[in-house]
């Protein structure tokens, strides 16, 4: 796992100074915020404080590595570690989702393709079988006129 690394004394100096003036700068700004907005943004401030005296423990920033399970300090858990011969596997089963979706998507969209050009082929049919006057041909509703008088387009 790589790390950043430890910031020098002057560095964390430095911040320190930045956090400040932008502490101060969104302070000026909170006069203009709505009393709900203003008391989560000090209830977070608050929060934010106690964390950052808190003293970090070596414990909560190693991960331990138990049966495949990566423990990461403060109770969080993500799988994985377990050793490099199942890494090709895990590949292979969290892809059979992703393909089982890609087939599932090109099947509907074949079907909706063949709902569609029969659909037209029915009603290609109906204009060559029926005797219309030709200004039926133009007709912005033809289609519903077909449904319309019994005819199956």
């Amino acid at each position: 796992m790589n790390r950043p690394p430890e910031p020098t004394p002057d560095a964390s100096l430095a911040m320190d100074a930045f956090a400040r003036r932008v502490a101060a700068h969104l302070t000026e700004a909170s006069s203009e915020l709505p009393y709900d907005v203003a008391e989560r943004l000090r209830a977070a401030r608050m929060q934010a404080l106690e964390r950052r005296k808190r003293p970090a423990t070596a414990h909560a920033t190693r991960p331990v590595v138990q049966d495949s399970i990566v423990h990461l300090g403060g109770g969080a858990a993500a799988l994985g570690g377990g050793g490099e011969g199942g890494t090709w596997w895990r590949a292979l089963i969290s892809a059979v989702p992703l393909t089982a979706l890609l087939a599932g998507l090109v099947f509907i969209n074949i079907s909706q393709d063949e709902t569609l050009a029969t659909e037209m082929a029915e009603v290609d049919t109906a204009l060559l079988a029926d005797d219309l006057p030709p200004s039926a041909y133009a007709d912005p509703g033809f289609v519903q006129y077909l449904r319309a008088s019994g005819q199956n387009p």
